[in-house]
């Protein structure tokens, strides 16, 4: 079947991709306000109702890079439509599910359609205007974030007033939203690495290594970070990787060119992001466990699982307003001065927070800017990954580059975890993390900002030869013409 030629300005474009973005962003928050109630409404234990989150994040993990390179091999507009399927799917099934198996299954399928950020990513290079790139790279990058932070408030709203299922069939209406206005809006520009071949054994190895390596860091606190299981799977993830690396480099057509991950600008583009993945979710942890524990601790603010939600969404609304921003800081500046004043933003927010943990304004504010400094960073990581790689492999970039963030998150997630499980008080006969634990996590998030501002001051200027390069890829098709017009 033919695909439908373009029928909206660029302007179409960048929403249609920004709404996919945040849609598949949302799903990962989106049965946080569930997870008290998950053992009790699947009839399991709560190590088992767990998997409902842990399978999302393990999907994800392995699809993002495989749904990358097969935007690049395929069509980027043919593999959003197909990561909206999934999408959808997922949600239905998750909405049916009165066990725990079937809502780990869903959860997985929902997982799949994470793909949709970086393959929205990468069409931007293909279909959007010049003077427009960097502002709609910033929005859409940053929609992961923003999807995120604006999922748990809606998320909790429905959960508290409505029942359960509701936000799985919403689910459903928003995936088939996506697949309507990407078939209706997104041009079908042909395929930048048509005829190369599909790797299947590295995206099995990438997949097995990953899986491994996800596992240890996000259930080595509940198996034990010295047990047999935990140290066996980070063992297998480094086996399993170097060999894996070791097949990329010498195969015709890799899943990942680690030649052209290796060039100094992605490489530390790519090292950089994982700290910024760490320092974005530090704060995503501790704020909301502030605003809900009781105000007997002398510390906890006593919200209510929505009341906290409200409180954290403006974040997410800053991320939305600044990363246009970000994108013309980055017109006037170059990405890597939009990187790191990013990433200094989020230290600084993280003073902020140290400061002002003691009242749900403060920590509102805590979260606005540390929001604004990602959503800055957020935006420049993919600008500086595009303005150096082939446009053939600008889709599989990208999900590595994505790929980075989210294990800087998991990462993130199981330090800032230990440190929160092993700094505790005792209140009213309840155990809860100490005053001076959050502190802690709150100056660890600040100390990794750090390291990713200095990481940040080592990336390469781009050469002038490359940037000339890019810009006439960017207008060499007919289908963008009829975009950009």
């Amino acid at each position: 079947m033919d695909a439908p030629q373009p029928t909206a300005r660029s302007g179409g474009v960048i929403a249609t991709l920004a709404f996919a973005g945040t849609v598949a962003a949302v799903m990962q928050t989106l049965v946080t306000p569930l997870i008290a109630e998950l053992p009790k409404i699947l009839d399991t234990t709560s190590s088992n109702a767990a998997w409902v989150i842990t399978a999302t994040l393990l999907v994800s993990a392995v699809c993002v890079p495989v749904s990358g390179r097969l935007g690049d091999l395929l069509g980027k507009r043919r593999m959003l439509l197909v990561c909206a399927v999934p999408l959808f799917a997922g949600s239905v099934v998750c909405a049916l599910s009165s066990t725990v198996v079937p809502m780990i299954v869903g959860r997985g399928l929902q997982g799949m359609g994470m793909g949709m950020v970086p393959l929205g990513i990468a069409l931007l290079r293909d279909v959007v205007p010049k003077e427009k790139l960097s502002s709609s790279i910033a929005l859409v990058s940053a929609s992961l974030g923003i999807g995120g932070a604006l999922g748990l408030p809606i998320a909790s709203a429905v959960a508290q007033y409505a029942n359960w299922r509701v936000l799985f069939w919403g689910s459903a209406v928003l995936a088939l939203a996506i697949f309507a206005l990407v078939w209706f809006l997104i041009p079908d520009v042909p395929a930048a690495a048509k005829g190369q071949r599909f790797d299947m054994p590295g995206a099995l190895g990438l997949a097995v290594g990953l899986v491994c390596l996800l596992l240890a860091v996000s259930k080595g606190a509940e198996w034990g970070w010295g047990s047999a299981t935990t140290v066996g799977l980070f063992a297998a993830a480094v086996v399993v990787l170097v060999a894996w690396g070791f097949w990329e480099l010498r195969t015709t057509d890799p899943l990942v060119d680690l030649r052209t991950t290796a060039r100094p600008r992605v490489l530390i583009t790519n090292l950089a992001s994982l700290f910024v993945g760490f320092g974005m979710y530090a704060g995503m942890l501790i704020a909301p466990q502030l605003l809900q524990f009781p105000e007997a601790t002398g510390y906890g603010l006593g919200q209510s699982m929505l009341q906290a939600g409200l409180w954290m969404a403006p974040g997410g609304i800053m991320m939305m307003v600044v990363s246009p921003l970000g994108g013309k800081l980055t017109d006037a500046r170059g990405p890597k001065f939009t990187l790191i004043s990013g990433v200094l933003v989020i230290a600084a927010a993280y003073g902020l927070g140290i400061v002002l943990m003691g009242s749900a304004w403060g920590l509102m504010l805590f979260l606005m800017v540390s929001s604004s400094g990602v959503g800055l960073a957020y935006g420049a990581m993919p600008a500086l990954i595009m303005s150096a790689v082939p446009a053939s492999e600008t889709a599989a970039a990208n999900a590595f580059n994505t790929l980075m963030r989210a294990l800087g998150t998991s990462i993130g997630a199981a330090v800032i975890g230990a440190v929160l499980g092993q700094m505790t008080t005792e209140t009213a006969g309840y155990t809860f993390t100490s005053e001076a634990g959050f502190r802690t996590g709150l100056m660890f998030g600040c100390g990794v900002a750090l390291v990713a501002v200095v990481i940040s001051t080592f990336i390469p200027a781009v050469r002038a030869s490359a940037a000339a390069g890019e810009k006439s890829e960017a207008t060499a098709s007919p289908e963008v013409a009829a975009v950009k017009n």
